[in-house]
Parts: structure tokens; C-alpha cells; sequence
């Protein structure tokens, strides 16, 4: 018997093979074609111990995944837990390509776990299936009439309604939505330098005393962040619990900082002074239109939106099921050190999504 999972060698998925191999013998990794001998290295490096990691070239995009019929028949007959991992994680991704791969891949995934029967579909969606709700969004909530600012979040929202469909069907499910996830508290590793890491560009290009937007609410609306361990290490963990089937857990941060907060925190790492200028998103957004200014300001036009987020996130049952162990979210000004470091340490980073 196995565990079949898709997003490897991905940013998270990577690091879950590795949490997975201490409870089963097998694990088989679906891998687009494009990096399947970086995945086969990555695998290799991770077995061990008995735990056998295969790759197979297949597509969640594709009817049957893009597996020829001999290695869907093994896989359908063997696997007993499936993690869907794999998905666009591109603010500014097309409709397209969002649609077919967040949309379609997931459902081309759910109709292998329903050839499967499996004892456990295991979804990793995201908070931001909120879009731009204004108010406190649970792990019950999901339609409550929210407006998206990209197609990223949008097709996770219908993602999650399939999968969410299929639960209700009888289809045994955990489903997990983390916030932003950042690099890893104690290193810094990361493998793509998005989201909030257009604030430290921004700071790392300007001179000791450093500008930074004051947008309306900065001192109310709230950065959520989570490092990639805190993530991997919550999975891992409520993935084996039985009580944890048709549940939904928020992988946030219980106590984030505001943005106010948060640029402190980045700007202190950098070795910043920031000045706060009061603007608004629209501003900002019509000043990186102008040529050269997203090359110039280092800052990514479509993570602006974030640093205005109405929405405030809650876990209740991440608390709940965590508390008799040592996972949990630490403090953003405990290792935004080591995110700056990193960030230097690397400066040809990938940007770009993983597709």
C-alpha cells in the first residue's frame, strides 16, 4: 500500500514526502515531465528507511493524469491516501491556466481518489479563499458572497468547492489552508521569493532611512504569515489523526502582526529606518505601471492588494488539534531574521510560480 502525492518537488511537497516516510513503505510522487530528474534526485536524497519514493510522469491537467493505463491501474489498486498539493501559486496568474490547473487538476485528482477509494483524501487549499472578506473568516466558512482580487484566488475558492462536494459524498477528507507561507524560521529556505518578499526588496534598495506606503487601516488589517515547517509539521501531524476526517483547518497565525507591524518587523531585519508615507493602493499601483518601476522598486504589483486585506483569519481547530504538541506558530519578530538573510544569501532566487 501506498501514499500518492502531487506538488512534488514543490516547495511544500518536498518537505511532506520527507514528514511521510516514518508511516508507510511507499510513496509515489506525480511529477511533471519538465522536472522529473530533479524530482528523482530529490527523491533519491529523501528515501530511506525503508520508504520507497517513486515518480511518475503524469499532469493533473490531463484526463487519467497523464498516466498510461498500466501505472493508473497500479497506482488506483495500491494507493490508500492521497495528498493533492499541486496547484498555481501565482497571485498573478492567468484565468487559463489558473482554471486548468487549480480547477480541472483538482477534479482530474478526484477522480483518481475515487478510483482509489481511499481511506483519507488529504486537500491543501488556502485562507485566501476568503478573497476580500471583510470580517473574521473560519474554518466553516466558505461562499459568504466575498469578492476575489486575482483568478489564483477564485479557482481555489471552486477548487475547494469540489473537493468540499466530494466530502459530502462520502469521500474521507482533511482539508488544510494555510495563510502566506514564508521560508523556514531557523533558515530562511525558501524556494521563491513572492509575496511579502516584495516589502524586503523594496527596504533592501533604499538607503538607511527607507519609504514605505502607509496605506488607510495599516495599524487594523493583519499580514498573516506561516514558515514552511510550521506548515509541513501541521499536515503531517493532523493527517494521522482519525478525528481529523471532513474537518477544515486554518494554518495561520493566531496572533499576527498588522502590516504596521510586520514593515517594522522586515524594515528592523533589513537595517532600515521606515518612513511612513500615507498613499493609497490605487496610487501605488498606477506608480509600478510605469516602465521600469517594478524592476526599480523590487516590489511585485499584485502583491499590493495584501498590505490591504480586510480579512482576519481564525483556527480554532488547528488550536484545538495541536494543542498536545509542540507545533505552533512562532512570532514574526523570532525569525524575520532569518528570512532577510536568506533573501540575501540567495539574490537570484526564483520569483516566478513553479508550472
Amino acid at each position: 500500500m501506498s501514499v500518492f502525492l502531487t506538488g512534488f518537488p514543490g516547495f511544500l511537497g518536498a518537505a511532506l514526502v520527507e514528514r511521510l516516510t516514518d508511516r508507510t513503505d511507499r510513496i509515489d510522487c506525480l511529477v511533471q515531465p519538465k522536472y522529473l530528474d530533479a524530482a528523482r534526485r530529490r527523491a533519491a536524497d529523501i528515501a530511506g528507511g525503508g520508504t520507497t519514493v517513486d515518480c511518475h510522469a503524469g499532469d493533473i491537467t490531463e484526463q487519467d493524469l497523464g498516466l498510461d493505463a498500466e501505472t493508473w491501474a497500479a497506482l488506483t489498486d495500491r494507493v490508500e491516501e492521497v495528498f493533492h498539493l499541486a496547484a498555481v501559486y501565482d497571485l498573478g496568474v492567468d484565468a487559463e491556466l489558473a482554471e486548468a490547473v487549480n480547477v480541472d487538476g483538482t477534479d482530474h485528482v478526484l477522480g483518481f481518489a475515487r478510483a482509489c477509494s481511499p481511506d483519507r483524501f488529504q486537500y491543501v487549499s488556502t485562507c485566501y479563499v476568503s478573497g476580500r472578506y471583510d470580517g473574521v473568516f473560519g474554518p466553516d466558512d466558505l461562499d459568504v458572497g466575498q469578492s476575489f482580487t486575482n483568478h489564483y484566488e477564485a479557482t481555489k475558492f471552486r477548487a475547494e468547492e469540489a473537493v468540499r462536494a466530494a466530502m459530502a459524498e462520502g469521500l474521507p477528507t482533511t482539508i488544510y489552508r494555510p495563510a502566506i507561507v514564508v521560508g523556514d524560521s531557523e533558515t530562511g529556505e525558501t524556494d521563491k521569493f513572492d509575496g511579502p518578499y516584495s516589502l524586503v526588496r523594496m527596504l533592501d534598495r533604499q538607503p538607511r532611512v527607507a519609504l514605505v506606503p502607509r496605506f488607510r487601516g495599516w495599524t487594523r488589517h493583519e499580514l498573516n504569515l506561516v514558515p514552511r515547517e510550521y506548515v509541513v509539521d501541521a499536515i503531517a501531524h493532523l493527517s494521522g489523526l482519525d478525528r481529523s476526517v471532513d474537518t477544515v483547518y486554518q494554518l495561520c497565525d493566531p496572533n499576527p502582526p498588522t502590516v504596521a507591524e510586520a514593515t517594522r518587523s522586515f524594515a528592523a531585519a533589513c537595517d532600515r529606518r521606515p518612513v511612513p508615507v500615507p498613499t493609497s493602493q490605487r496610487l501605488v499601483r498606477r506608480a509600478l505601471d510605469l516602465p521600469g518601476m517594478e524592476r526599480l522598486t523590487g516590489v511585485d504589483p499584485d502583491t499590493v492588494p495584501y498590505f490591504t486585506h480586510p480579512t482576519r483569519y481564525v483556527c480554532p481547530n488547528a488550536t484545538r488539534d495541536l494543542a498536545d504538541t509542540d507545533i505552533s506558530v512562532p512570532p514574526l519578530g523570532t525569525y524575520v531574521d532569518s528570512l532577510v538573510a536568506y533573501w540575501r544569501d540567495n539574490p537570484d532566487g526564483r520569483i516566478e510560480a513553479m508550472v
